[in-house]
């Protein structure tokens, strides 16, 4: 988010994607660079949710944040939320660079929920890799939380830990191509083949040598670079810095469990244009296993004075929007005598 107070004027197009056409059960939102305010932020995702979700859980962490929304007849088969970060700039007063997660048990299946800011730079991918490393070693969770299948963790990598992990957030890993190449492959408009871009990716490189994130996957990505834009507009860094358009910010996975992730729709938003980046987000469609009598419940605990203040904000611009289309549709009859 660039740390902007400004705030997006309509989040629709990132939390509720037309594609689906079926409700979503859960939404997780992480944040990079946030805004000042964030139970401002958290008020407009409420807003923009409405009354069949709850907020679950928020954390923070300097300036990342992660928040859970429930189905809120759900959240009665919702363990405990536990949450853990990882700093990875230590010089930094303010946390901008490191990681937040969140995990809970699901009916019987367990999530891990990871959003990270990692080092920034085109030609520091050694000092991303330590990013990740460090992360999986120090994220110390879950703490009471039971293992759902203790015999496949590891206390090295705490993605071994849970049934289904989710990893999202500006990676900043670049493409390690010049500023005219690229742009005269994305001068073909909407209908170019980013598969020419994305093999100069420096985060599918990694991934293929297994330097970082083994075991998990990535949607194919159809959409255009996320960064950096001009703020405000449609345009590619037209700073003296020249910034190569790049996909800096990622969703990726990995489950336990083969096939029990399913990809629906992996995207951006073009039309949210407050940051030099534009939101990415993934839809997925997952398996869950039966409940267990042995996790602690988080027994319908959820965020109650964010949902009424959402909701009732809701409500009222539900009214001005009535309002001023009743205004347009009424006419007056002027009479000249």
């Amino acid at each position: 988010m660039q740390g902007q107070k400004e705030l997006p004027g309509m989040l629709d197009d990132f939390l509720l994607p037309s594609d689906p056409d079926y409700a979503q059960d859960m939404y997780v939102i992480g944040i990079q660079e946030g805004c000042p305010d964030r139970r401002e932020w958290e008020i407009r995702l409420q807003e923009t949710l409405g009354p069949h979700y709850v907020m679950l859980h928020a954390a923070a962490h300097g300036v990342l944040y992660l928040s859970v929304f429930l189905r809120r007849d759900l959240i009665w088969f919702c363990s405990e939320v536990e949450c853990a970060t990882v700093t990875t700039r230590i010089v930094s007063q303010i946390k901008t660079k490191g990681a937040l997660g969140i995990c809970f048990t699901f009916f019987g299946t367990s999530f891990l929920f990871i959003t990270s800011h990692f080092t920034s730079g085109d030609g520091k991918v050694p000092e991303r890799v330590l990013d990740y490393h460090k992360t999986i070693q120090a994220l110390a969770l879950p703490r009471n939380i039971p293992d759902t299948n203790p015999y496949r963790s590891s206390a090295s990598d705490v993605t071994t830990r849970f049934d289904n992990v989710f990893w999202f957030g500006d990676f900043n890993f670049r493409l390690d191509e010049n500023r005219e190449v690229v742009e005269q492959i994305l001068s073909r408009g909407q209908e170019t083949d980013v598969s020419k871009l994305l093999q100069h990716d420096q985060l599918l490189k990694e991934m293929v040598s297994g330097s970082i994130f083994k075991g998990f996957q990535e949607a194919p990505i159809l959409f255009r670079p996320s960064y950096k834009f001009d703020v405000g507009q449609d345009t590619y860094d037209s700073t003296s810095k020249q910034r190569t358009p790049s996909y800096t910010d990622r969703v990726i996975y990995r489950s336990r469990h083969k096939d029990e992730i399913h990809v629906v729709k992996y995207s951006s938003c073009p039309g949210i244009r407050t940051s030099d980046h534009r939101p990415v987000y993934g839809l997925f469609r997952v398996k869950v296993r039966p409940g267990r009598d042995n996790i602690p419940l988080a027994a319908g605990q959820f965020d109650r004075e964010l949902y009424l203040m959402g909701i009732k904000r809701r409500i009222t611009r539900e009214l001005q929007q009535k309002q001023a289309l009743k205004d347009q549709k009424s006419s007056t009859v002027c009479s000249i005598s």
